[in-house]
């Protein structure tokens, strides 16, 4: 890598102690794109610093080019402001650096003690089983987690292998810590006790820590500093005691009008559902199968009222895909009864369109399009067989084509035309097809899962307003998140799902945060808890 520096290229001397990231200018280029424009940027040794910005704004390319995993095209990289040529992750672990993902790196077939071994990357062809594991207690004895250390990443709970992930680099004493969204399985006990740990380590002056998220409560709570990126380039660098959610907002977005897309810190103000409002979704004694042949669904009742929002809260892998999947048609039911506007409702196409039920699926171009179909065709899924878009048995094309120009149009969707395939569509515009598609025409039901997953900040917020309308023109939503946050802002009620049951209920506006995440962790014995 190329680019000036104060100092020159050497290893660093063996030692202990937080570390100084320094990036100068550093640029990383995928063919004509630019993914990395001349980031500069200054990490203070035993701070927590925290990297925001959008889908693609860089942040995992920046991170990547830390920890080895990709090399820069041009800049630098100073560790404790000498310059390293991070070649591969070999290096990077020999400087002191460590990185936990956001996708799992365990042996699933392994125990906890195995895979916290495997992490040193050196392995004697035979190992003193006696003695590692009483090093390996001693370690845990410093963190606040408990671990059976026989038990296998397979048996565990995603927030439970997160946690492992965690202590496989804190068992190599890194100097500096990558974190890549490392909450975005956890529930907001868990969360907090993981950052608060991290937090903790990094004061003790022993680590550095890096930390990429989407969560300006995070952020707020546990960074002391934070850069922003935005298509690429550094934008805003700060201390978090000298900054807030709004102006992080805005500089995440750029333009003046940003920080009133802020995120909003209560539920949003509205009048409240009336108590003798019309149930518009009721689902009693639902049952369904999982994947593996095991029961998902255990006795599954709910119901959601005219002009309100349900939000389902629940860490990923409770239930609650199964849960839509046997709601809009997807998956078989094994029991139970599903009502919307008093009628049975087995989700057949004909009752979409008379009970006027719509949703807007998780991973919209696998679950609600056709990939090779254009846009205009996609816009048309639902009502293409009815006038005007057909008459009498004949397509009307034309139209199709004049209706999706003005969707797009509204919706700001970003495309080619409406003539081109949906899957070039990136997945924020693809959502926004589907939307303009949803929520046309009046809506009873709408059923909406992980409905701005991955999405930019933009579309977050313009997809949050979409549905936030459509009950307040009196359609009943079920939201299904596994973000508390988008719960705690959008939903009138909130129910928690744990191993496929509804184990709580509350008003969105009394809902204490720990109280849920209490009962997102389900309350039950787990191989791998925090410490009391």
């Amino acid at each position: 890598m190329a680019g000036p520096t104060p100092h020159a290229i050497g290893a660093l001397p063996a030692g202990s102690g937080a570390l100084a990231l320094d990036t100068y200018e550093l640029t990383k280029r995928f063919g004509a794109f630019t993914a990395m424009d001349r980031v500069t940027m200054r990490v203070e040794p035993g701070t927590v610093h925290a990297l925001l910005g959008e889908n693609g704004a860089g942040k995992s390319t920046l991170v990547k080019c830390v920890a080895g995993f990709q090399r820069a095209e041009e800049g630098s990289i100073l560790i404790d402001g000498r310059e390293q040529d991070i070649a591969n992750p070999i290096v990077a672990r020999a400087l002191g650096i460590g990185m936990v993902y956001q996708h799992f790196t365990l042996a699933p077939g392994m125990t906890a003690a195995e895979n916290l071994l495997l992490a040193g990357g050196k392995t004697a062809a035979l190992i003193d089983w006696k003695t590692k594991r009483a090093e390996l207690e001693d370690f845990l004895a410093t963190t606040p987690f408990s671990l059976d250390l026989d038990v296998r990443p397979s048996e565990l709970a995603a927030g439970e292998k997160q946690k492992l992930e965690l202590l496989k680099q804190l068992y190599l004493k890194p100097r500096l810590l990558i974190l890549d969204e490392p909450t975005s399985v956890l529930t907001p006990q868990e969360a907090d006790e993981v950052l608060g740990h991290v937090r903790e380590f990094a004061k003790s002056g022993l680590c550095t820590v890096l930390i990429i998220t989407h969560k300006f409560r995070e952020v707020m709570a546990y960074a002391d500093s934070v850069t922003v990126l935005r298509r690429g380039k550094a934008v805003h660098h700060c201390r978090v005691a000298d900054t807030s959610p709004a102006q992080l907002a805005q500089a995440m977005m750029g333009g003046e009008g940003a920080s009133a897309s802020a995120p909003a810190s209560s539920p949003v103000a509205r009048a409240p559902v009336p108590d003798e409002a019309s149930v518009a979704l009721r689902v009693e004694g639902l049952e369904a199968q999982g994947d593996r042949g095991t029961l998902a669904l255990h006795d599954l009742s709910l119901s959601v009222r005219a002009g309100e929002i349900l939000g389902v809260a629940g860490v990923s892998g409770n239930g609650q895909r199964e849960l839509v999947e046997a709601l809009v048609g997807q998956r078989p039911r094994l029991a139970g009864k599903v009502s919307v506007m008093g009628r049975p409702y087995s989700a057949r196409r004909g009752e979409n369109r008379s009970l006027k039920v719509r949703s807007l699926p998780e991973e919209p171009l696998r679950n609600a399009c056709v990939g090779d179909l254009s846009v205009a065709e996609n816009m048309a899924l639902r009502d293409f067989d009815r006038p005007p878009l057909s008459r009498g048995g004949v397509l009307n094309f034309p139209f199709w084509r004049n209706r999706a120009r003005e969707w797009i149009a509204e919706y700001g969707v970003k495309t080619q035309g409406e003539g081109a395939p949906i899957r070039s569509l990136s997945g924020g515009n693809v959502q926004r097809a589907v939307l303009a598609r949803e929520l046309a025409g009046d809506i009873n039901v709408l059923i909406a899962a992980n409905p701005v997953f991955g999405l930019d900040f933009a579309a977050v917020a313009e997809i949050h307003e979409r549905i936030v309308q459509v009950r307040e023109k009196g359609g009943a939503v079920l939201l299904i998140s596994e973000d508390l946050d988008e719960l705690l802002e959008l939903a009138d009620r909130i129910v928690v799902m744990s191993e496929g049951r509804i184990v709580f209920e509350t008003s969105a506006a009394g809902a204490e945060r720990h109280v849920i995440g209490a009962h997102m962790g389900g309350g039950h014995h787990e191989p791998l808890k925090a410490a009391a």
